[in-house]
């Protein structure tokens, strides 16, 4: 088994949750919960329990123990929240915390890769090891998490079946798209491909794979990558499937995919809270 180590992802400002002409369909107080609190604090479970919760149980279950959450310098909730009680039902891991910066002339944080390679340089001991690495606004299930804590490769993601996400078209067109050779190692991470070349990237069952942002790296591998991936020029971020795709040109053979096909909640805009909700009703009832 792999070190049971990870990071969770919650530097993001949440712009898109944070748009008030969309927050306007949202009662009061979750409307306020959406304009003020980190996305993974809003409060979508049984008693407001926040969103983070149930990543954090699906976390423990699949058998992790150290988990280090990336902030935002500015976030004064997670952090308290969890250091004030909220960390007492998960007594199973050892939280962490490391702040991501808005440098100086910048309205936001540099992007994913930017808060990954922030969470692994607060963890120096975590060398020669491995790391499963999230989001913090998915609800990844216990198999997929569990899945690349046992996965045997150096570096390992998930590979989503397309068809399985419970999404509208328009949105899962947003997706990235996930090229792989017949050994399934990655080739590839393709934002928004045109329909011939969705074509082309179909598996040999017609099946298409998608990224949905959750990968296991060997710490020594993805950490130069971090460092050394460049800015979006159009986002100007560094974003973390672009450290990935730098590790494969780096290794063609670095990034094995493990096939899944089951949907992945999100949390992403207002009006994704009514839709969590109600999952979380059904699914974590009494939890």
């Amino acid at each position: 088994m792999s070190q049971p180590n990870l990071v969770i992802l919650a530097g993001g400002i949440s712009s898109r949750m944070k748009n008030a002409a969309a927050q306007a369909m949202l009662p009061p107080g979750l409307r306020h919960e959406a304009a003020t609190k980190p996305k993974a604090m809003i409060g979508v479970g049984e008693q407001a329990r926040p969103f983070l919760d149930y990543l954090l149980r699906n976390v423990a279950a699949a058998g992790y123990h150290d988990v280090m959450i990336v902030i935002g310098e500015k976030d004064q909730t997670i952090r308290a929240y969890y250091e004030q009680g909220g960390a007492h039902q998960f007594d199973r891991l050892t939280l962490g915390y490391a702040a991501q910066p808005i440098p100086p002339g910048r309205s936001r944080p540099l992007g994913t890769a930017d808060a990954l390679w922030h969470g692994l340089a607060a963890r120096p001991d975590w060398r020669g090891q491995s790391v499963t690495v999230c989001n913090s606004d998915n609800l990844y299930s216990v198999a997929a998490l569990r899945g690349l804590l046992l996965e045997t490769h150096a570096n390992a993601m998930i590979d989503y079946d397309r068809a399985a996400l419970q999404f509208s078209s328009e949105r899962i067109a947003q997706f990235a798209v996930i090229e792989k050779d017949n050994r399934g190692f990655l080739r590839n991470i393709i934002e928004k491909p045109d329909p011939a070349t969705l074509e082309q990237l179909a598996d040999h069952d017609g099946r298409v794979g998608v990224s949905m942002n959750l990968f296991r790296f060997a710490y020594d591998d993805i950490l130069p990558c971090l460092a050394a991936v460049p800015l979006h020029p159009v986002r100007q971020e560094k974003e973390l499937p672009a450290a990935v795709k730098l590790l494969v040109a780096r290794n063609p053979q670095a990034v094995f995919t493990l096939r899944r096909a089951e949907h992945v909640p999100d949390l992403t805009m207002p009006s994704d809270i009514t839709i969590v909700k109600e999952f979380l009703a059904r699914e974590y009832r009494g939890a």
